[in-house]
């Protein structure tokens, strides 16, 4: 009557009642950020087509966000607002095809750009999240801004006004607000995405576990955050051809990163 092997259907169950809480996470070491990037580049060379596809569009994103800042301050604020609600669903097309990979599988373009499909209902709280986060940075950083700066720049020499050794006020309160924003929206996702892909749990179980993972090994992730946004600045120098490449390759990695750091599913394993 039922098809289901009664020994997979417990699997599942357990599986399925299985808190975030009891999930026993990987003790992580230095050198794990390093080969996380490393299977990250293999697995790009094994898709380059689909990494090339989600870092050209990483690259024109870059560049639309400074177009804008040159050109059109006023439309940033909104820019990166929805690239940031697009973000984990591009990343979710690089994971799958990482698993697709770790499968045994052949990753495919196509399958990838539906892979949100069955995460919507929880992405779309994820990504309501990422925005509200973001709005209240932006909200920090414009109070800095009026409470450091006496006059607004112009928009012919906004950037290196605001770098200015003159401006070194302002320049350390909003790297000091930003990173503590940056921290918290990190923490929240390193692995949150890939998880919710992978077990189909929810927003706030897998950003539970994502903190879990930061503050069980905090030294090994903050050096990992460090390496995501070092590679991500040095691939914006290029007019941002740079991300064709790093963009890819962090989301494969940061895929390694949770497959590392979370236990595959009980069901999976048996």
């Amino acid at each position: 009557m039922d098809s289901i092997p009664r020994d997979e259907r417990n699997a599942d169950t357990a599986s399925a009642r299985e808190s975030v809480f009891d999930l026993e996470l990987a003790q992580l070491r230095p050198g794990d950020p390093l080969r996380w990037l490393a299977r990250g580049w293999a697995d790009f060379r094994r898709c380059p087509r689909i990494g090339l596809f989600y870092g050209a569009v990483f690259a024109l994103m870059g560049q639309a966000l400074w177009q804008a800042f040159l050109h059109a301050p006023a439309y940033v604020l909104a820019l990166s607002a929805g690239f940031l609600l697009m973000g984990p669903f591009l990343a979710l097309g690089l994971y799958h095809a990482s698993r697709a990979l770790e499968r045994g599988e052949t990753p495919s373009l196509r399958a990838s750009l539906l892979a949100w499909r069955p995460t919507l209902p929880t992405m779309a709280i994820f990504g309501g999240v990422l925005l509200i986060l973001e709005m209240l940075w932006a909200r920090a950083a414009m109070v800095v801004f009026a409470v450091t700066m006496n006059t607004m720049p112009s928009s012919s020499n906004m950037l290196a006004a605001l770098l200015s050794l003159d401006n070194l006020e302002f320049i350390v309160s909003y790297v000091v607000v930003g990173g503590i924003f940056a921290g918290l929206i990190f923490v929240g996702s390193a692995i949150s995405i890939p998880m919710i892909l992978d077990r189909q749990t929810d927003a706030v179980s897998a950003a539970l576990t994502s903190l879990r993972a930061c503050l069980q090994n905090p030294g090994v992730m903050l050096l990992w955050g460090a390496l995501i946004t070092l590679l991500c600045v040095l691939a914006m120098l290029p007019a941002f051809l740079g991300l064709l490449v790093v963009g890819p390759v962090l989301g494969h990695a940061t895929w390694h990163a949770y497959r590392h750091l979370v236990p595959a599913p009980r069901a999976l394993t048996r």
